[in-house]
């Protein structure tokens, strides 16, 4: 099936994200069977994404995609959710708002016998392509190259 670019239905539908006070933080198309348009919004207000704002999202960009046409004519499913507390970093704001916070960080290859752990990240550099951790009290220096995936750690407490 031809579908539009994710740019472009994320462009689209920028305007609703902003009306609401909310970012669009992927949109993702699936095809297959039942083919789906998903749209993970985020923001940095306390508390996260809420059903309620899923719901608002997805009445203001409904009449949006039906003139757009993502899918030239084609049935698709609409999704709209929040990214989860467990995704991976992958915009530089994900990384800012996390810095003094525990993170969980999977390694392509073991660093110190692991390729597993968690540690505080204490400094991102765009430029360099690095971030600063701690872990255990050692402060080092891994280049976004070496990992496979970074993200928030969940307290379940």
């Amino acid at each position: 099936m031809k579908v539009k670019s994710a740019e472009e239905i994320g462009r689209a539908l920028l305007p609703v994200a902003e009306e609401l006070g909310i970012e669009i933080y992927e949109v993702v198309f699936k095809q297959g069977k039942d083919p789906s348009l998903t749209i993970f919004l985020d923001t940095e207000e306390e508390g996260g994404i809420d059903l309620d704002t899923c719901e608002a999202f997805h009445n203001a960009a409904d009449p949006i995609l039906d003139e757009l046409d993502p899918t030239y004519g084609q049935p698709y499913t609409l999704n709209v959710s929040s990214p989860g507390l467990d995704r991976p970093f992958k915009k530089e704001s994900d990384f800012r708002r996390n810095i003094g916070k525990r993170v969980e960080v999977k390694l392509y290859a073991p660093r110190k016998g692991k390729k597993f752990f968690e540690a505080v990240l204490k400094e991102f550099d765009l430029k360099a392509g690095n971030v600063t951790l701690e872990e255990g009290g050692e402060v080092f220096k891994l280049n976004l190259t070496q990992i496979v995936k970074i993200s928030q750690a969940i307290d379940f407490e």
